[in-house]
């Protein structure tokens, strides 16, 4: 399944505080989480985005604190992937944890503006610029990787072997 949206860009050294600010983490809807996602970084974020559409960064996104609640909230929103250049390690696990698909591709983090229309097919990382008729490649994900996203996170997958 393509995965397709409205690109919307951040920076470098996107940190799991402007991701979901700590003010918020003395809960762990989901659907609360979804309401401040981004609002540090960008305080209309939620109000202006739409399901599907597509997170784009720099470098290191996602550093400092090791937080579930980063690509929960992400996810929660109805992002349907982040691309970025590099994510920071404890939010590249917890990321595919929680089912939230992250691809890493500098010429795409480079090349892609804030409003262009993407298109990406996550078993392949072939990734499309609509709006530029540009094409991009991330680095694919590894089936065992897919398939927690698929099923939704960890721990539906555990369940589902378990079961």
């Amino acid at each position: 399944m393509k995965l397709k949206g409205k690109a919307w860009k951040f920076g470098a050294d996107v940190d799991t505080d402007a991701i979901i600010p700590a003010r918020y983490l003395n809960t762990t809807d989901h659907k609360e989480l979804a309401k401040h996602c981004m609002e540090d970084a960008n305080p209309d974020f939620v109000k202006k985005m739409k399901g599907g559409d597509i997170i784009v960064a720099d470098k290191n996104f996602g550093c400092g604190s090791s937080r579930e609640h980063a690509p929960i909230s992400i996810k929660a929103a109805g992002i349907s992937c982040v691309i970025a250049k590099s994510f920071a390690r404890i939010f590249y696990r917890n990321s595919f944890n929680m089912g939230l698909p992250i691809f890493e591709s500098a010429t795409a983090s480079e090349n892609i503006k804030e409003g262009d229309e993407i298109e990406l097919d996550p078993s392949t990382g072939v990734i499309h610029n609509l709006t530029k008729k540009e094409k991009y490649q991330a680095k694919p994900i590894p089936l065992f990787m897919q398939e927690l996203i698929n099923v939704g996170g960890l721990m539906n997958y555990v369940k589902r072997k378990v079961a």
